[in-house]
């Protein structure tokens, strides 16, 4: 009934506590007068077994029925003998309501632990059963996808009829779509599980420059960047994953020409990697919702802002969005420096080894104050 009762030592709870109860009863007959020490531990220690080890229902009216029988039969016995009054018998039923309601608690507090484990554990098979789900769908399609896409393209190619071609070319569209989904949901299913991390020494400069470089051939957007000498432990494929999806959702979000700025700076021993822009911001709605799965606006798939929280989370850190006053909205990254806990204990040999282009830092941790960045324009290529 709970979890203690399956510990070895709990086997002698009941036998050691029948022994210690009968030798208190038998000191109730043996001292006239002194009867309420004893006959208050019997109940003091059946209380306390049963908190241990509850019993079924049978076995509880049983056991409290003989205690009060013989308890009561002492208090008896010492007032046929004129050394109590009566009086001192309502001990009998009023201690045995109090157990009662001590065993009422007992037994709704194990119902309540009962369904407490229950819904967890069908939470946990429900995930384990949707993370299955997402990695078997994700790699069903690819197969059928790329067979698609070749077909496709074959037709696309021949040019046989100009309306035949452009019709091939919006199933392409689609099919890419279908890549780009699949892809996410197969991320989606993997970035939470913290043993896969890969953490190495990431210089954050260098991680923003790189996601503006590759966003600004294929978006026309006022890039800026606020530079800070932070560099944090973490998987570098997984954050710049992570990165991606913010600025995909800040540029999607954006009209062009609109202005989006990365920035990255230290907090205490953490660090923030925040995407500013000034487009239409996020429905107060949904800013509860916005790293959800599959909870979108609009415009996507609802995996992006969830892949961010998953890789974010299982490198124990945290993200947060909001709506700025002067429009637009900011969604923040924040993880800790040394990176997720199972990490903290890399040989330093791998950290050095995996950070030779910050080599000119002393420790990981150094980094400038948020005060001291600054955000400049980045010139589109």
């Amino acid at each position: 009934m709970s979890d203690t009762a399956s510990l070895p030592v709990n086997r002698w709870l009941f036998p050691g506590w029948v022994i210690f109860a009968a030798a208190n009863t038998a000191l109730m007959f043996a001292v006239p007068g002194q009867e309420t020490i004893p006959f208050h531990f019997i109940y003091i220690s059946m209380a306390l077994v049963y908190g241990f080890q509850p019993w079924p229902l049978p076995k509880t009216y049983v056991v409290l029925g003989l205690v009060a029988a013989t308890t009561g039969a002492a208090l008896v016995w010492h007032v046929k003998n004129n050394v109590i009054g009566w009086e001192e018998t309502a001990e009998i039923p009023l201690m045995a309501v109090l157990f009662l309601v001590m065993v009422w608690h007992v037994r709704r507090r194990v119902a309540a632990t009962r369904e407490a484990r229950r819904l967890a554990d069908s939470e946990h098979e429900m995930r384990e059963v949707q993370r299955r789900f997402v990695r078997f769908a994700s790699h069903e399609l690819r197969t059928p996808v790329t067979v698609a896409r070749g077909y496709t393209e074959l037709i696309r190619d021949a040019r046989a009829d100009p309306q035949v071609a452009q019709d091939a070319t919006v199933v392409l569209e689609e099919l890419d779509k279908l890549e780009r989904i699949s892809a996410r949901l197969l991320t989606l299913a993997r970035v939470d599980e913290q043993s896969t991390l890969k953490p190495t020494v990431i210089s954050l400069d260098a991680l923003l420059e790189r996601s503006i470089t590759r966003w600004r051939a294929t978006a026309i957007r006022d890039w800026r960047l606020s530079r800070c000498a932070a560099v944090v432990i973490a998987d570098a494929a997984r954050l710049e994953t992570a990165l991606d999806s913010v600025v995909e959702n800040a540029v999607r979000h954006t009209e062009s020409g609109g202005r989006i700025e990365l920035s990255a700076c230290r907090d205490g021993e953490s660090v923030i990697i925040e995407v500013r822009d000034d487009g239409r911001g996020i429905p107060n709605d949904q800013l509860a919702f916005v790293f959800e799965s599959f909870r979108t606006g609009g415009g996507g798939t609802g995996m992006g802002l969830a892949i961010v929280k998953a890789i974010v989370e299982a490198h124990g850190g945290a993200v947060s969005a909001e709506n700025l006053p002067t429009g637009g909205a900011a969604i923040r990254m924040r993880l800790p420096l040394q990176g997720p806990r199972e990490s903290a204990s890399m040989q330093p040999a791998r950290v050095r080894a995996a950070g030779d282009e910050s080599s000119n830092r002393s420790t990981p941790a150094q980094a400038t104050s948020p005060a001291a960045s600054h955000a400049e324009p980045i010139t589109r290529a």
